[in-house]
C-alpha cells in the first residue's frame, strides 16, 4: 500500500522563520498583538486572512487567529499563485509538514467535499509551490495544536465555478460531525500607492462585511482590485452564508507600508471574521 504523501515546507525560511523556536516566538508576538480585542466568536464559520510574509501581514493574521474558536477540522482556500495544476486543486490523502510539525489531511472530509463539488480535481502539483496555505498553518499549530484540514487551491476566476464550490462545501459540512472552519486566504490591492490602495480595499471590505460574495466578485473586476484571494472569499462567504452566517467583522486592516514605510507601492491585507 503507498504511504500517503508528505507535503514539504516551500516558504520557510523566506515567509516566516524556519527554525521552530524562532518561529514559535514570532507566532506568539503576532498573536499577542490580538489579545486586547474582545475574546473568541465563538461562532465563527470562516474567516479571511493575508499570506504575505510574516513580517508584513503577521500582525493582521495573529489578530485573526487569536480571534477563533478551537476547531478540530479546517477547510483552507488559497488563489493559486503559480498558475500551476488544476483550476480546482485539492489534496486529499498525506499531510502538510511545517518546522512545527505535520498537520494531517482530512481524508473523508476531502473526499466528501470532492463527491459534493465535482469541479473539484485531486492535484498535489497545484500546492507543491503555492505559499498562501502554508503560511497560515503555523499559526493554527500554535494557537488550536492538534488539528486537521483540506487544502483547496483556486485558479478560476468565473463566478459559477466559485459559488458551486461554496455550495458544495456548505453541503459537506451540514452533515460534518463537529464544526468545521473555513479559512480563505487573501492579501488585498498590490503596488499601488498607500492612499489608493486603502481606498480600494474599502470598497472589497464593505462587500465582505454586507456578506455579498456576487457583489465583491463585481466589485473586485470593475474596480481593479488586485485581491488575489477575492475566489477564496467568494467561496467561503456563500458557503457560511448557507450555513446560517449573519454577520462579518473586520478585525484588523494594515498595508505594507506600516512595516516598510514605502507607501509608494504597497500590499492590503485585512483580516476578517464571519459568524
Amino acid at each position: 500500500m503507498q504511504t500517503p504523501a508528505v507535503r514539504r515546507p516551500a516558504v520557510a525560511g523566506r515567509f516566516y522563520p524556519g527554525k521552530p523556536e524562532d518561529l514559535t516566538q514570532q507566532l506568539d508576538q503576532f498573536l499577542a498583538a490580538g489579545s486586547s480585542a474582545p475574546g473568541k466568536m465563538e461562532t465563527a464559520m470562516g474567516c479571511m486572512v493575508p499570506h504575505a510574509g510574516y513580517i508584513y501581514s503577521g500582525q493582521v493574521a495573529g489578530s485573526v487567529f487569536q480571534r477563533l474558536p478551537a476547531r478540530a477540522t479546517y477547510i483552507i482556500l488559497c488563489p493559486n499563485h503559480t498558475g500551476r495544476g488544476a483550476p480546482l486543486a485539492i489534496m486529499s490523502r498525506g499531510g502538510w509538514q511545517t518546522p512545527l510539525g505535520t498537520v494531517p489531511i482530512d481524508a473523508a472530509l476531502a473526499a466528501s467535499l470532492q463527491h459534493s463539488c465535482r469541479l473539484l480535481m485531486e492535484d498535489s502539483k497545484a500546492h507543491e509551490s503555492e505559499h498562501a496555505i502554508e503560511v497560515e498553518l503555523p499559526f493554527l499549530q500554535r494557537s488550536v495544536g492538534e488539528f486537521s484540514f483540506v487544502p483547496i487551491a483556486i485558479g478560476v476566476s468565473r463566478y459559477a465555478a466559485l459559488e458551486a464550490l461554496g455550495h458544495g462545501m456548505a453541503q459537506s459540512l451540514k452533515g460534518s460531525a463537529g464544526p468545521v472552519m473555513i479559512v480563505a486566504s487573501s492579501d488585498m490591492n498590490h503596488y499601488e500607492p498607500d492612499d489608493v490602495t486603502r481606498i480600494k480595499d474599502r470598497k472589497a471590505i464593505d462587500q465582505i462585511l454586507a456578506l455579498d460574495p456576487a457583489k465583491l466578485y463585481e466589485v473586485v473586476r470593475e474596480e481593479d482590485i488586485t485581491m488575489c484571494g477575492y475566489g477564496p472569499a467568494v467561496a467561503m462567504m456563500t458557503a457560511v452564508k448557507e450555513l446560517g452566517a449573519t454577520r462579518a467583522e473586520l478585525v484588523r486592516y494594515a498595508t505594507s507600508a506600516d512595516t516598510s514605510g514605502d507607501y509608494s507601492a504597497v500590499v492590503g491585507y485585512a483580516g476578517m471574521v464571519i459568524s
